[in-house]
């Protein structure tokens, strides 16, 4: 499912127009960027979090000469899904 896909199943859900549902879709997906990018966590009950992750310092290899180069420390964005989202995805 892409964007496209997702705001028009809101739209049919919510039973608000395709450019309602785009709009809050667009707003809520940059809210939870800008907090993630802020360092802050974003938690939705039931579906997930949201949260900035560091990433320590390692050494790798350059595929294509094998020789080994040190990868910089960094932050990622990382998501881990709910109980319910779990429960939905593999039923017990």
């Amino acid at each position: 499912m892409n964007k496209g896909e997702l705001v028009d199943k809101v739209a049919e859900k919510a039973n608000v127009t395709k450019k309602q549902a785009d709009a809050v879709l667009s707003a809520a997906i940059d809210s939870i960027m800008e907090a993630v990018s802020n360092g802050d966590k974003v938690t939705l009950v039931g579906f997930g979090s949201f949260e900035p992750r560091e990433r320590k310092a390692r050494e790798g290899r350059n595929p294509k000469t094998g020789e080994a180069m040190e990868i910089p420390a960094t932050k990622v964005p990382a998501f881990s899904a709910g109980k319910l989202f779990k429960e939905m995805v593999a039923p017990k």
